[in-house]
């Protein structure tokens, strides 16, 4: 004698996340990215002072208002862009050339932010030299953080947030 066990639609089914799981997982990234990079520039902006954790903070706080928001916008765009001009090129190479092109991008816009947030433009002389130096430290990070998001990460962000 056999059972027979018939499971209802619901079940069957893939429940797709919900939508504050996909924010947590954005603003995750988001924190974990422009944290520690916010924390490299204040760093080299005005070392390590009695000010610093309130000064990365409001960097922080531009960048995840500001910089990062248009970051994403930007990264989409770039990334159709990519794929049109380059529509034989493997996936994972796209990804390479949208992640490095995204880390400068984005880190000179971070640096930019930091700067003006820390130094100011009173003395524009100031405020370059913290924006490149906020830049350099930041960009080896950037690129690493950038590439290995874009190559593995970036793909499974994208298929968990389309679901």
């Amino acid at each position: 004698m056999a059972i027979k066990t018939i499971a209802s639609a619901p079940e069957l089914e893939q429940k797709n996340p919900p939508l504050l799981h996909k924010i947590a997982l954005v603003l995750g990234v988001m924190t974990l990215i422009g944290g520690s990079l916010t924390g490299i520039m204040t760093y080299r902006n005005i070392g390590f002072t009695d000010t610093f954790f309130l000064s990365w903070l409001t960097s922080f706080i531009t960048a995840l208002f500001t910089v990062m928001p248009a970051g994403f916008i930007l990264m989409a765009l770039v990334t159709k862009l990519v794929e049109k001009l380059t529509p034989k090129m493997r996936e994972n190479k796209r990804n390479l050339i949208v992640g490095v092109g995204m880390a400068c991008v984005m880190e000179s816009f971070m640096a930019f932010s930091t700067a003006a947030n820390n130094i100011g433009f009173h003395d524009l002389s100031a405020f370059y030299h913290g924006w490149l130096n906020g830049l350099l430290a930041a960009l080896p990070v950037a690129l690493t953080l950038s590439t290995v998001i874009t190559m593995t990460i970036k793909p499974k962000i994208e298929h968990f947030l389309r679901s």
